[in-house]
Formats: structure tokens, C-alpha cells, sequence
């Protein structure tokens, strides 16, 4: 178990401050087509249009801006399923920091020729059979480098909630605060880091995971109250969130903020991935997609007549994956 402090709205702060000379701020998006399919006034933030395609260099360059000088020559060392890979990628060599990938031999190419073009190496792993954590520790034992958790990391968590901090204050220039916000959750860095920055901001605003409904760790974990796993194998499109199961850091900030787990389908997912391109013109990868999805398909009846805040968290799909969806 880690023995690391939770993160706390001071550090989302603070990671803001880090941050925001890399990332962009991404718009909030609506359309009516959508409300009506909902039954609810959706806000959409497009994190798909994020700096490598997806939220994580939120986190990535949080967590590396803080790495001392004389620590970086030997780099750092992530695992990824590819969206936390590329942010990763991308903050080493903005910060001239060597980095290697411990990545999924099934990783969506788009998402490994993207590490690639930022120059950071690759090593493939067989998600069934091997360890990504135990691969990632013995690279970087060997080299001297520091290892990087795609979520379970106070760092990464307050540098994801960024997203959330300009979430709010978009919502507040509107003059429209979020009743509910609805994120896909694999290991809940992003989530759980959306809501410490609610908690302040936003404070009435009830947020809820999305996940798919096979794979649905997070929802299984809040009802019972404690970490759950999915069974080993268990397998959805989403490849962006399929996690075995909550982080500690992760679940004891979401046990606290979050208010319930919401499922989709992977035709769902399918769905909602056309109807972002067909009604808004944003690319959305399975996993980005899966808050939309639930959102469309899965609102619970009190939820709907109310504002919902949707978060579509990366647009790194196979081309031909997402020409296939859009002409099915």
C-alpha cells in the first residue's frame, strides 16, 4: 500500500501554476440533439483536443516539473496503456529528460507511434501474463530512473484536477454551476482529481464514475465500500481505462467525494463516439467516450432536467477503428 499523503486543493493549485504553460485550455461544448438524447443540459469539456490527445499531460507534467536537476539525466520509466505514455513522452522531452514506456503489446498504434515521435523508447508486455509495475521497477532500478504511476501518484492526481479547475471556473463564468459531472474512471487520477478541485469550487456538484459495464471496478468498489477488483481477462474496447482496479490514494479521495458509479455498453460507446463527432465534430477515442455514453444512455431518473457536466477524455483511436464506428 502506498504511503504517500493525499493530494489536497492547495496542490491542484499549485499544479496549475506548473501546468499551464503547456497545456490548453479546452472548451466546453454543448449541443440540443444531445440534451434531448439525454434528458439533460450537458456540458461537455473536450479534453480530446488536450496537448497529446488526452488529459494526461496534465498529470505527466506535473509530476516530471517536479523531478530535481540532478535526477533527470537518468529519466523516468511509466506504464501505459498509451494516453498516459504520451503525456509522459512529451513532458521528458519538453524537460530534456530521457523516458522509456512500459506499454501493452495490444496498445492502440496511434497511441505508440505517438511516444514514439516524442523520442521516448518502448517496451512491450503481455497485460494477461506480466506485470507492467514489476516490468516498470526493475527498468528503473537498473537505470537509476524514476518511476512514474499513470494514476496512483499525488503528483499525477493534483495535475489531472487542473482539468477540474477550469472545468468550474467555465461553468462559473456562465453563470451555470454543474449539478452532476460524470468522468470515465480507470485508475481514478483524474476523477478523484476533478473533485478535490469541485470540492471547493463547485461544492454542490454530485460526480459520478463511468465505466464499462464489464469492467466496472470503480462502481463495484463505491457500493461495497471498499477496493474491488475486475476479474483477470476481463476485456472491454475501452482500452484507455481498463485498470484492474482503484488506486489506494485514488479510492480513499473517491470514497469520500464521489457520489456513485454510472455503466455503459461497449455499443453504448459506439454510440456516443458517433454522436460527438456527428453533433459536436470531436474525435473520441472508446475510453473518452465512456462518460458521454453513460450520459446518453444511462442518466439516473433524478439526474435528468438537471445540468451534467460530461468529460471526454482523449481522441487517440485506431483511424480505422473509428471509421468503421462512424459507418456502421
Amino acid at each position: 500500500m502506498t504511503t504517500q499523503t493525499l493530494p489536497t486543493f492547495d496542490d491542484v493549485l499549485a499544479a496549475h501554476e506548473r501546468v499551464q504553460h503547456v497545456v490548453r485550455e479546452t472548451p466546453v461544448l454543448t449541443h440540443k440533439a444531445l440534451d434531448d438524447m439525454s434528458g439533460a443540459e450537458l456540458f461537455i469539456k473536450a479534453e480530446c483536443l488536450q496537448v497529446t490527445g488526452s488529459f494526461k499531460i496534465r498529470g505527466a507534467m506535473n509530476r516530471l516539473a517536479q523531478i530535481p536537476q540532478a535526477r533527470r539525466a537518468a529519466g523516468v520509466v511509466a506504464f501505459s496503456s498509451g494516453n498516459h505514455a504520451q503525456g509522459v513522452a512529451r513532458a521528458a522531452r519538453l524537460l530534456d529528460m530521457p523516458a522509456l514506456i512500459v506499454m501493452p503489446s495490444d496498445a492502440p498504434r496511434i497511441k505508440v507511434d505517438g511516444v514514439e515521435a516524442d523520442g521516448a523508447e518502448i517496451h512491450f508486455y503481455d497485460r494477461d501474463t506480466e506485470s507492467r509495475e514489476e516490468i516498470a521497477a526493475q527498468i528503473a532500478e537498473a537505470r537509476g530512473a524514476i518511476v512514474v504511476p499513470s494514476f496512483d501518484d499525488a503528483d499525477i492526481i493534483a495535475g489531472q484536477g487542473t482539468a477540474g479547475l477550469e472545468f468550474a471556473s467555465q461553468m462559473a463564468e456562465r453563470d451555470a454551476p454543474l449539478d452532476h459531472l460524470i468522468c470515465c474512471a480507470g485508475g481514478g487520477g483524474l476523477i478523484t482529481g476533478i473533485a478535490l478541485a469541485f470540492e471547493q469550487m463547485s461544492p454542490s456538484t454530485r460526480i459520478w464514475t463511468a465505466e464499462p459495464e464489464n469492467h466496472d471496478d470503480w462502481a463495484r468498489s463505491l457500493e461495497a465500500k471498499k477496493i474491488v477488483s475486475n476479474a483477470p481477462g476481463t476485456r472491454s474496447f475501452c482500452d484507455a481505462i481498463l485498470t484492474p482496479a482503484p488506486g489506494d490514494l485514488t479510492f480513499a479521495l473517491g470514497s469520500r467525494l464521489l457520489s456513485g458509479g454510472l455503466r455503459a455498453s461497449d455499443a453504448d460507446v459506439r454510440s456516443a463516439m458517433q454522436s460527438a463527432f456527428r453533433c459536436l465534430k470531436i474525435v473520441a477515442e472508446p475510453g473518452g467516450a465512456a462518460a458521454l455514453a453513460a450520459a446518453l444512455h444511462h442518466l439516473p431518473e433524478d439526474v435528468k432536467g438537471k445540468r451534467v457536466g460530461v468529460m471526454v477524455t482523449g481522441g487517440n483511436v485506431d483511424p480505422q477503428m473509428f471509421a468503421e464506428i462512424l459507418t456502421a
